[in-house]
């Protein structure tokens, strides 16, 4: 199955999202800020990474646009799982590289489906 990096600040969701997506056979890293996502992308080279926007150190929006310029990770899809819900929020995160904005609570049927669009089988 594929290889995923979800990038939550919020335990409970990352733990949430993670059991989810092991429970149908994904293998999953984990990263509660943007920082700590652009070092994990390089490292395991995900193949696709679920990330929020309201993070410390690096938001969604930073992280996004970083590791669509660096040549390792620009290729990874990313899809924004986040509470930002405004049209706005939507438009800058898909100018930031994101494939997929979903808003939270996304559901189980609306994550898996993400990865299967965005995961070539």
């Amino acid at each position: 199955m594929a290889r995923i990096l979800i990038v939550e600040d919020s335990p409970t969701e990352q733990t949430m999202m993670a059991n989810l997506l092991r429970q149908h056979g994904h293998e999953v890293w984990t990263a509660e800020d943007g920082q700590k996502a652009i070092v994990a992308a390089r490292e395991h080279r995900p193949e696709l990474i679920f990330m929020d926007v309201v993070m410390p150190v690096l938001n969604g929006y930073q992280a996004t646009r970083e590791l669509k310029k660096d040549e390792l990770t620009a290729h990874i899809p990313v899809v924004m799982l986040t509470s930002k819900t405004q049209d706005s929020d939507r438009y800058w995160g898909m100018r930031q590289g994101a494939k997929a904005y979903l808003c939270k609570p996304a559901s189980n049927e609306d994550i898996l489906r993400a990865v299967d669009e965005l995961i070539p089988s």
